[in-house]
C-alpha cells in the first residue's frame, strides 16, 4: 500500500510544480522583455522555480510520511485484534475438557497443544505427554492412532475414533485438515454408570449417576434403594409410584424382585433383569456390584442395529429394510445414521460396532476412504460435497456408479427419506453382473466371428420367422445383400430377394424350407437334404432346433466335393474291376502256362537223356537252355501264384524244425538247374554254416524260394566264376542267412525291389529274375523277419536276411 501511495504523491508534486514553475518564469521574462536584460533575469528565473518545487516536495513527502504513520498504526491494531482473538479462541478451547494438537505444513515447527492435559492424559501428566500415545494409550490403539495420524498429515485422510486409555477410559479422536496443516481433537466420552468403578465412594457414585440421562439407582448391601437420580424418580412418578432421591421406590414388588437380588449376589459382574413398564415400553434392568452394594440403571432392550428405533415417519419399514437383502441405509435431515440393514454392513465390511446410530454420514465417507473403500478421486472433498447434495434433492437420483479400487462397481440411488428431509441410499453391487455382461459379450463376439469365419452358410430364425443371426456366407451363397439381410428381414422377404438374384427356383426353394422353419410342433425333428439348384450348385443343407425355440439353418456348397466324389467313386470302381481282372489273369494264365511248360520240361529231358543217339554237343547245349528256362519259367510261375495267395490273403505257413545245410542243398541244386554245365562258366558258391546252430523252425518250402531267389539273383549280377558266398549264423533269438557277391553292386532299382514288388530288367546275364526280390521279401515279412541290402568294398553287395528262430511263435503275417 506505501509504495503505491508514493508513486501517487510524486506525480501528483510533478504535476503540481510544473504550472507554478511556468507561472513565475513567465512574468520574470516578459519583464525581461521589456527592459532588455535578458542575460541577467534568465538565471533568476530559474533559482525561484527550483526554490518552488523544493518547497512543494518537502510539503508532499510530508504528507507521505504522515499518511504512512497512519497506515501502520491501523495494520499494528489489526494485528493485535487477531492476537486477542486467537488468545480468546485458544481460552475458549483450554476452557473445554478436550486437548488439540495442530501440525503445521512448515518442517521445522513444532505441533502446537491447547486444551487440558487431565482430560485425556493420566494425573501428572505434562501436556507435551499427549504426544507420546504409547504413553497414555494402550498398545493396540497407540498404534492405530499414530496410523491414523501419518494418514491424515500424509494423504489428508481424515478419521474418528474411539480410543481406550491405558486406565480405561474411553477418548474420542477426530482428525482433520486445516487451513496450514492438520488437526487432531481429543475429547473424553462421558462415562456410563456401567464404567462406575466397584471401589468408587458414594459421593462419586452418585455424582456419576446424576448425570446420567436414563433412570439410575444406588443400592446398600441390603438390597435397599439408598439413592435413584431425576431420570428414575420422574419414571416412577409416572408409574404413580411416590418416592424421594434417598428414599426412592421400587418398581416391582419385592417378590418379584427377590430372584432377581439372589443372582446379583451370586455375581460378581452386570446382571439383567427384562421389564415390563406398560405404557412406558419395555426396559432391561441393569445391575453390577460397587462399594457398599450395587448400583443400576434402565436401558432400552437392545436390539439389533437393523431393528433400532429409527425418526417418526420411517418406523413401519423398519421390518422390511431388516429383511432386504439389498444394502439400505437411511439418514436423517441431519445426516446422521438412523437405519441400515445387514447387506449394507456387509457391502462395505464394517467393523462390528461401528455403524451406531447417530453417526454422521462423512465420518462414514470418511471411514471407507481410509480403508480405501471409495472411488480414487484427486479432490476428495469436492466429491464428498458433490455425494452429499443428496440431502438438497427432491426427487430421487442415481449416481454414476462407484468404481471401488477392490474392482467392485457399486450403483448408489439416492431418494429423500421423509418430508422432514433425510436421505435413503440403495446400493447395489453390479460387479457381478458387468462381468457376467462383459463374459456374455465377448463370447458373444467370438460366436459371431467364429460364425463369420465358417465356410457353411448360417441363419438362425426367430419364432416370429425373422432373421436373428447370419454370417457373410448366407449373403455370398443365396446372392441377398449383406445390408438387406442385416436389418432382421422376415422368411418370405428373403425368399423374395433370393426369387431375383436366382429367378428359376430362389423363391420356390426358400418356400419349401419355411415349413422347416416356422414350424412350432413341439415333437418335430431336425432336418437335412440337398437342394440341386438350377445354377449347378449342390447344397447340402440342415434345420436344427435350438433350446431357446429358435431355428438355425446351415447351407455347405458340396458342388465341387460331390463332383470329386463322383470321380473318386469312377476311379475306384476302375480299379476294383483291373484288381479282379488281374486276378482271373493270373489264375488263368499260371494254370495255362503250367501245362504246356509241363510237357515242354519232360520232352527236354527226355531228349537230355537219349545219349549219342544223333544229337551232337551244339544240339545238347540247346536242349540244356531249353530246360534251364524252362526251370526258371516255372518258378516265375510259382512266384505269381504265391504272390496272388499273399494278396488274397490266404497264404499260411507251416512251421517246423529244419535242417538249415538241407536247405542250402535245396536252393544249390535249384542253382545249378538253372545255370547248368553247358551255360558257361558257373558260380563259384561258398557255404559258411556255424557250428551247432540251435534249432531252427520255419516254413522250409519258402525258406527255399527265398535263398534260390537270393541265390540266382547274385549269380545272375555277377561275372562268369564268381565267388558267391552264404552265410549262416544266429544271434540270440535270430538267424542270420547272409549272400555276398562280387557283382556291380546295388542300385537304386535293386534297392526298391527289395521294399516294393519291382525287379528292374538288366541285358545279359543281369536280366531280373522276376518277382524274385519282391517274393523274398513277402517270405521274409510273413516269418516275422527283415532283409536289408547293403554294398561291399571295393565292389559287390550283401544281402541279410533276419529271421526269428522260431517262426511258429513269432506269429506274424503280412
Amino acid at each position: 500500500m506505501a509504495p503505491d501511495l508514493l508513486r501517487k504523491r510524486w506525480g501528483v508534486a510533478f504535476l503540481a510544480s510544473a504550472p507554478l514553475t511556468l507561472s513565475t518564469a513567465v512574468p520574470a521574462w516578459a519583464q525581461g522583455l521589456s527592459t532588455v536584460h535578458l542575460g541577467g533575469i534568465a538565471p533568476m528565473a530559474v533559482a525561484i522555480g527550483a526554490g518552488g518545487f523544493a518547497i512543494l516536495a518537502v510539503t508532499v513527502v510530508r504528507t507521505m510520511l504522515k499518511d504512512g504513520r497512519a497506515v501502520k498504526r491501523h495494520a499494528n491494531e489489526q494485528i493485535a485484534g487477531l492476537r486477542a482473538l486467537v488468545d480468546d479462541y485458544e481460552n475458549l478451547i483450554a476452557g473445554n475438557r478436550e486437548l488439540t494438537i495442530v501440525w503445521s505444513q512448515e518442517a521445522g515447527i513444532a505441533p502446537r497443544l491447547l486444551g487440558q492435559p487431565g482430560a485425556v492424559l493420566p494425573v501428572g501428566r505434562p501436556l507435551e505427554a499427549a504426544l507420546e500415545f504409547h504413553a497414555w494409550l494402550n498398545d493396540a490403539d497407540a498404534t492405530r492412532l499414530a496410523r491414523l495420524v501419518e494418514d491424515l498429515r500424509v494423504r489428508g485422510e481424515t478419521f474418528t475414533a474411539r480410543l481406550e486409555t491405558s486406565d480405561g477410559r474411553l477418548v474420542q479422536a477426530n482428525g482433520w485438515i486445516t487451513g496450514g496443516g492438520a488437526a487432531l481433537r481429543l475429547r473424553p466420552e462421558p462415562q456410563g454408570a456401567e464404567r462406575v468403578r466397584p471401589d468408587a465412594d458414594a459421593d462419586s457414585l452418585r455424582a456419576v449417576l446424576q448425570a446420567q440421562t436414563s433412570p439410575a439407582f444406588l443400592r446398600d448391601d441390603k438390597d435397599r434403594l439408598v439413592y435413584a437420580n431425576d431420570a428414575y424418580l420422574a419414571l416412577t412418578a409416572a408409574l404413580g409410584k411416590a418416592g424421594s432421591e434417598t428414599q426412592p421406590a421400587e418398581l416391582l414388588d419385592a417378590a418379584a424382585l427377590q430372584p432377581h437380588f439372589e443372582h446379583c449376589r451370586a455375581s460378581n459382574g452386570p446382571v439383567t433383569l427384562p421389564l415390563d413398564l406398560g405404557p412406558k415400553g419395555a426396559f432391561e434392568l441393569v445391575e453390577f456390584p460397587v462399594s457398599g452394594g450395587r448400583a443400576g440403571y434402565l436401558r432400552a432392550p437392545l436390539m439389533a442395529p437393523s431393528l433400532a428405533p429409527v425418526e417418526t415417519g420411517l418406523t413401519h419399514i423398519a421390518g422390511i429394510i431388516a429383511a432386504l437383502a439389498t444394502p439400505l441405509a437411511i439418514f436423517n435431515a441431519r445426516r446422521e445414521l438412523v437405519q441400515f440393514n445387514q447387506a449394507y454392513a456387509a457391502l462395505w465390511n464394517f467393523p462390528s460396532g461401528f455403524l451406531t446410530p447417530g453417526l454422521d454420514e462423512r465420518a462414514v465417507l470418511d471411514k471407507l476412504r481410509t480403508e480405501g473403500m471409495l472411488p480414487n478421486q484427486v479432490d476428495y472433498h469436492t466429491w464428498r460435497a458433490r455425494h452429499l447434495e443428496s440431502y438438497t434433492r427432491k426427487a430421487p437420483f442415481e449416481s454414476e456408479p462407484w468404481h471401488l479400487p477392490d474392482g467392485r462397481t457399486i450403483k448408489v440411488i439416492s431418494a429423500p427419506a421423509s418430508p422432514e428431509g433425510g436421505v435413503i441410499y440403495v446400493f447395489e453391487d453390479l460387479t457381478e453382473r458387468l462381468e457376467l455382461e462383459s463374459a456374455n459379450k465377448a463370447m458373444s463376439n467370438v460366436q459371431r466371428e467364429t460364425i463369420n469365419a465358417l465356410s457353411e452358410a448360417v441363419a438362425v430364425f426367430g419364432t416370429n420367422g425373422r432373421l436373428t443371426l447370419c454370417n457373410p456366407r448366407l449373403s455370398a451363397l443365396w446372392k441377398v445383400p449383406m445390408n438387406a439381410l442385416g436389418s432382421s428381414p422376415h422368411i418370405d422377404q428373403i425368399a423374395e430377394a433370393s426369387g431375383r438374384a436366382i429367378p428359376q427356383d430362389g423363391a420356390s426353394i426358400w418356400r419349401d424350407l419355411k415349413r422347416g422353419i416356422i414350424d412350432l410342433n413341439p415333437t418335430r425333428t431336425d432336418q437335412a437334404g440337398r437342394i440341386d439348384r438350377s445354377d449347378g450348385r449342390l447344397l447340402d443343407y440342415a434345420i436344427t432346433r435350438l433350446p431357446d425355440g429358435q431355428t438355425m439353418m446351415t447351407f455347405l456348397d458340396v458342388t465341387e466335393s460331390a463332383s470329386y466324389s463322383k470321380v473318386l467313386k469312377e476311379r475306384n470302381d476302375a480299379l476294383v474291376a483291373a484288381d479282379r481282372l488281374k486276378d482271373a489273369f493270373v489264375e488263368n494264365v499260371s494254370y495255362e502256362l503250367r501245362s504246356p511248360l509241363t510237357n515242354i520240361i519232360g520232352f527236354a529231358d527226355l531228349l537230355a537223356a537219349a545219349e549219342g543217339e544223333g544229337l551232337n554237343e551244339r544240339q545238347r547245349a540247346y536242349i540244356d537252355y531249353i530246360r534251364a528256362s524252362s526251370v526258371t519259367l516255372g518258378v516265375l510261375i510259382d512266384n505269381i501264384l504265391d504272390l496272388a495267395s499273399v494278396d488274397a490273403g490266404i497264404a499260411e505257413l507251416n512251421p517246423e524244425p529244419l535242417d538249415v545245410t538241407t536247405l542250402i542243398d535245396k536252393a544249390r541244386a535249384g542253382i545249378a538247374a538253372t545255370f547248368p554245365a553247358g551255360s558257361g562258366e558257373p558260380p563259384n558258391l561258398v557255404v559258411e554254416v556255424e557250428p551247432d546252430l540251435p534249432v531252427f523252425i520255419a516254413d522250409g518250402t519258402r525258406l527255399v524260394q527265398v535263398l534260390y531267389n537270393l541265390l540266382s539273383n547274385a549269380a545272375r549280377f555277377s561275372p562268369p566264376g564268381g565267388e558267391i558266398r552264404l552265410s549262416v549264423r544266429h544271434r540270440a533269438e535270430r538267424m542270420l542267412f547272409v549272400i555276398e557277391d562280387e557283382g556291380p553292386g546295388l542300385t537304386d532299382e535293386m534297392k526298391s525291389a527289395i521294399l516294393t514288388r519291382l525287379d528292374s530288367p538288366h541285358p545279359g546275364r543281369q536280366r531280373g529274375a522276376g518277382l524274385g526280390l519282391s517274393i523274398v521279401r513277402t517270405f521274409v515279412n510273413l516269418h516275422g523277419g527283415t532283409i536289408s541290402a547293403e554294398p561291399r568294398e571295393p565292389r559287390g553287395s550283401r544281402i541279410v536276411v533276419n529271421l526269428p528262430r522260431d517262426s511258429a511263435l513269432a506269429g506274424v503275417a503280412e
